[in-house]
């Protein structure tokens, strides 16, 4: 059974929930991913967020472009916690899905992530999860200290050889 949801509307969106998906796949997290347009198939989308908690899901991360709607519409219908991602579009650079999903009414929460976020989706959704599995977190702990000794690693490398070799 998938802890997670990844929900996009559109396969455009593929190449940033795809950063999700790969997140959960580093900490062994199971998901389901969905392509579900809540304006195209409303009927789709209601069975679908409806069914989620059934199905075993703890996380929705919703990626939408322009209007924005799907994270919200997930967020009023799935009870537990849906983390938005704001897709970047060609008219208004993104801030358009941003301001739609991060503008959520009182009662209606919306966790957003930056425009084309899915990694920090992805690293959110397994924080949540985390609360109640000590052995994700150890993972999670890890993949931090790992982050941290990379940048050590490459402030090593350039204070040896000068920013002009970098």
């Amino acid at each position: 059974m998938p802890q997670v949801s990844i929900v996009m509307g559109s396969d455009s969106d593929m190449s940033v929930m795809s950063k999700a998906a790969d997140i959960l796949d580093k900490f062994g997290i199971s998901y389901e991913m969905r392509i579900i347009s809540a304006h195209r198939e409303p009927d789709v989308f209601f069975e679908y967020a409806k069914g989620a908690e059934d199905r075993g899901v703890k996380v929705v991360i919703a990626g939408a472009g322009m209007a924005a709607h799907l994270p919200g519409m997930c967020a009023a219908i799935f009870p537990m916690p849906v983390i938005g991602i704001p897709m970047h579009t060609a008219s208004l650079g993104g801030r358009d899905s941003l301001y739609s999903i991060v503008q959520m009414p009182s009662g209606i929460p919306v966790a957003t992530v930056a425009i084309g976020g899915g990694t920090n989706a992805g690293i959110l959704a397994a924080r949540i999860l985390a609360v109640s599995d000590p052995e994700l977190l150890d993972r999670l702990k890890s993949y931090t200290r790992e982050m941290c000794e990379s940048v050590q690693s490459k402030d090593a490398r350039l204070q040896e050889v000068g920013y002009r070799d970098y």
